[in-house]
């Protein structure tokens, strides 16, 4: 196989691990926990696994000979860059704990458990992956662990290979199944151990004893770079308005993270927007006010950051949706029937009042967009809304009538571009690399001290690596009950951009500065090599967080 020089360099890269995780190690309980919410259902609906202490890792002077255990891995949801090394890490950890410990990988995801998909991932295999982005060591996939059919078949399997315990590598959707399925296993005293690893660039999954999630720093290093070069080009050709739609669906921390990086004219930040109740019109208003300012003072170029699921946050927006979602399963054949051109009128004449407007007021393609095939939770694929447009075509329709009014005299011309995928597999950044393998370390002294339904931490993330904090934390501690599908469910609470977390409160405070400026700062690649304070550095969100 043909590498490149970076690949053949990277390879060869040895991740830092945590003081506690580099000799012997011993595990000691913290004190009991609770649920972040809903206490009294969520501990009915976990009584073998609720209310476990936090659990954390330090150094001891010797340890006993553990014998070999055949762990199994999973990599759930979408992709994230640092996979591998958790793998990597997890593979480690046993081999170092009893060389004849062996690891087998679930192929494409936990539907791979459930079909007795697998296979033995051997040191060969390994080594081919250290370091490296993408999950294509055994693929990912996104089918749910939620029923006993399928926790009976993955048993067979587990009991034939002899697997001790499994390691579910996921989003806050994968690591609610891995509490799930840990609790059922328990239930059944199966003698199958459950572990999870935060795992999104989204960065949705994180709270006091899961700082960041894995992957996150390297997409927004990756986007962060690519966003500098286009506020460079914006710069130098001084006349388009670039608008950016970044990944992040349920919460903004990518937008807000590469705002922080790169200090764009506008970036919206989808938590504030639905606190303030703004309306479509007042999104566009803000930056078309925005973009007239600048030309007034001889600027008519810009840069503006969208999070991808920014329409579901404007309330109006989530209303309208919600209606639509809602007459689309129920009459969806009826309006698949209907001649394409007369589509939009029909949609018109069957919604309330207050939507129709709305509806009719937005452009030919976006309101298309909002009618196109739902997900298999039969809401609306926000991905496929193409927001950038829909905001730039809506800021010329107004700076255009301001023009005539006499307000505005420049001149106004959008390019866009939706970055998701180039980030989501990009090679690890030196923290990414770094945290990854502890996650898969940690995972395997969890293992070899027992613990089931747990997920893996390293916290203490802005100082050097050596001085990490490695542990374990009940994955029921971060649960709540929330309506999935017109019924209540377990399931971790999603962590949005707090807006009066310092994160949100550095940005809030310069943002007016960057509008009116030109203040661009340029990352450039993700750096490998080279002085600690470039190749090193964790995300502006952490450090921000923790007053660094």
């Amino acid at each position: 196989m043909t590498k490149s020089a970076l690949q053949i360099a990277r390879a060869a890269y040895q991740p830092k691990l945590p003081k506690a995780l580099q000799g012997h190690v011993k595990a000691v309980d913290g004190a009991a926990t609770q649920s972040v919410a809903d206490q009294e259902e969520i501990k009915k609906l976990f009584p073998n696994t609720y209310g476990m202490p936090v659990v954390k890792f330090e150094a001891a002077d010797k340890a006993e000979q553990l014998p070999a255990m055949n762990v199994g891995v999973i990599l759930s949801g979408g992709q994230a860059p640092g996979g591998h090394n958790v793998i990597s890490g997890l593979f480690d950890g046993i081999k170092k704990l009893n060389k004849d410990s062996r690891l087998y990988g679930f192929i494409l995801g936990p539907g791979g458990l459930v079909d007795h998909n697998y296979k033995e991932l051997t040191a060969d295999i390994i080594d081919e992956y250290r370091n490296t982005g993408g999950f294509d060591i055994i693929g990912s996939g996104r089918t749910k662990l939620e029923k006993v059919e399928q926790f009976e078949k993955g048993y067979e399997i587990l009991k034939e290979l002899g697997i001790k315990a499994l390691v579910i590598i996921g989003g806050d959707d994968s690591n609610t199944n891995a509490c799930v399925l840990a609790e059922y296993y328990a239930a059944q005293k199966y003698g199958i151990q459950v572990i999870g690893c935060p795992k999104t660039i989204d960065g949705d999954l994180k709270n006091d004893m899961i700082e960041t999630s894995f992957g996150f720093d390297t997409a927004c290093k990756t986007y962060s770079e690519v966003i500098g070069n286009i506020e460079r080009d914006c710069n130098s050709a001084r006349k388009y308005w670039h608008f950016i739609k970044l990944m992040g669906r349920s919460a903004s921390h990518i937008a807000l993270e590469c705002a922080l990086q790169t200090q764009p004219n506008i970036c919206l930040v989808s938590e504030e927007i639905e606190a303030k109740n703004m309306s479509l019109d007042d999104i566009v208003t803000y930056i078309a006010q925005t973009v007239a300012d600048r030309a007034a003072a001889g600027n008519n170029f810009g840069t503006v950051l969208i999070p991808e699921g920014l329409i579901e946050f404007i309330p109006a927006m989530k209303r309208l949706i919600a209606e639509l979602n809602d007459f689309l399963a129920a009459h969806g054949e009826e309006y698949a029937a209907i001649e394409r051109s007369a589509q939009r009128d029909y949609i018109i004449g069957k919604l309330s009042a207050e939507n129709a407007a709305i509806y009719a007021s937005l452009p030919e393609g976006v309101a298309r967009q909002l009618t196109l095939d739902r997900d298999p939770h039969g809401n609306v694929q926000v991905s496929l809304i193409e927001t950038e447009k829909l905001l730039s075509e809506m800021v010329g329709v107004k700076l255009a009538q301001w023009k005539k009014e006499g307000k505005y005299t420049g001149k106004f011309a959008a390019q866009h571009h939706f970055f998701g995928y180039e980030g989501r597999c990009a090679a690890p950044s030196n923290f990414d690399a770094d945290y990854c393998y502890s996650l898969g370390y940690a995972a395997a002294a969890l293992i070899a001290n027992g613990k089931t339904g747990y997920m893996a931490s390293v916290r203490n993330t802005i100082a050097p690596a050596e001085e990490w904090i490695a542990g374990g934390v009940p994955i029921t501690m971060m649960m709540n009950m929330e309506r999935r599908n017109g019924e209540l469910k377990p399931v971790i609470q999603k962590a949005l951009v707090k807006l009066d977390g310092a994160p949100f409160k550095y940005f809030e405070a310069h943002r007016a500065e960057w509008a009116k400026e030109t203040a661009y700062v340029y990352p450039g690649p993700i750096q490998y090599f080279g002085p600690t304070e470039v190749c090193d550095q964790s995300t502006r969100t952490l450090q921000l967080e923790q007053a660094q």
